[in-house]
């Protein structure tokens, strides 16, 4: 028997004017304009934004890299990140900035438009969607030493499909979330002095998209897979679990040659003590059993006392399998992909 999950279909705006959410649930597409003009959680009202968490986060899985880059404003500060994983060798390169009250961050309204973009002369990241296609361009002085540089053209065809929440947290707070997997990557990013080509054909990027007020005590877990079957057919994995009230829907799934394939309650059983052994990860329904084996495990932490965030990020391999809604198993073996545990007071 399948977890029930609230499905969205029609196009609406995210609030109500009280400030309220019209829905919750998942959807496959981002139907839901993003009206935080209406946010009504404090009563000085200018305040509120002090609280509001906007990211867009792109990546690219290769076959021997992974690329990401990242534009984000929590509220009083921006954080602009970028980091290289090397999986020839299990290593890592990133370097963060941040950016008081987010001075020169600027984000979209929505997911489906529009310019994400900071530049402070050393620092230019660019991001710029538009119908068909994702635009990746990153200019880094100084990145590991030298520079990371980046052009990339991610394609989105209209059809491709969404894994996109509308998660409740508490009665005026809220996280929108749009994760799209499988997009196929062309362009070119240089790191360490090489030059990395990608080609769409065996290359596929993933886009994060954040837009939220939070509870100032945070956890959530997020894991993603995007590669090629041996088919030709492209599958992506997003699994997830915290933030806040998933009764209406979860943010798991499978997005199978661009489909999303709901997934129920996900659960993961692994060490907080030693996030380097593995993980066991199956649901509720009997479509998911999973094993992950970290390789690397990239930490980041902020202490500013007040502001606090620790993620560790598993890079590894997934064993497993997965079943589609249609009943067909597909396997995973020595599939690479990440996990990360992520606790935040923001």
């Amino acid at each position: 028997m399948r977890t029930p999950q609230h499905e969205i279909t029609t196009p609406a705006p995210l609030l109500r004017p009280d400030g309220t959410l019209t829905d919750a649930g998942w959807a496959r597409q981002p139907l839901l304009d993003c009206n935080l003009e209406n946010l009504r959680f404090y009563r000085l009202r200018f305040l509120q934004w002090l609280r509001v968490k906007r990211w867009d986060y792109y990546a690219v899985f290769t076959p021997t890299h992974f690329f990401s880059f990242t534009i984000s404003h929590v509220g009083y500060l921006g954080s602009i990140f970028a980091y290289t994983v090397d999986f020839t060798t299990w290593t890592h390169q990133e370097e963060t900035l941040t950016v008081p009250l987010g001075r020169g961050v600027v984000l979209p309204r929505n997911s489906t438009e529009g310019e994400s973009l900071f530049d402070n002369g050393r620092v230019r990241l660019r991001f710029c969607a538009a119908s068909g296609k994702r635009q990746v361009e990153v200019h880094w002085d100084g990145f590991g030493g030298q520079a990371l540089n980046a052009e990339m053209t991610l394609a989105l065809a209209p059809q491709h499909e969404s894994v996109v929440n509308i998660i409740p947290i508490g009665s005026k707070r809220f996280y929108y979330t749009r994760k799209v997997h499988c997009m196929p990557a062309a362009g070119w990013v240089e790191c360490g002095g090489q030059r990395h080509t990608l080609h769409s054909e065996r290359n596929l990027g993933i886009l994060d998209w954040g837009r939220g007020v939070w509870a100032y005590n945070a956890f959530w877990i997020w894991g993603s897979v995007n590669t090629f079957l041996p088919d030709g057919r492209t599958l992506g994995l997003n699994l997830g679990a915290g933030i806040g009230d998933m009764r209406p829907a979860t943010d798991c799934a499978l997005i199978l040659n661009g489909r999303v394939h709901k997934l129920g309650v996900v659960h993961y059983d692994y060490d907080p003590q030693d996030f380097t052994r593995p993980w066991q990860i199956h649901d509720d329904d009997g479509r998911l059993e999973l094993t992950f084996t970290p390789r690397l495990d990239r930490t980041a932490a902020t202490d500013l006392k007040l502001l606090y965030s620790r993620v560790h990020q598993l890079f590894g391999h997934y064993n497993g399998h997965v079943l589609s809604d249609d009943g067909e198993k597909i396997s995973l073996r020595q599939q690479i992909g990440f996990i990360e545990d992520h606790r935040a007071r923001w």
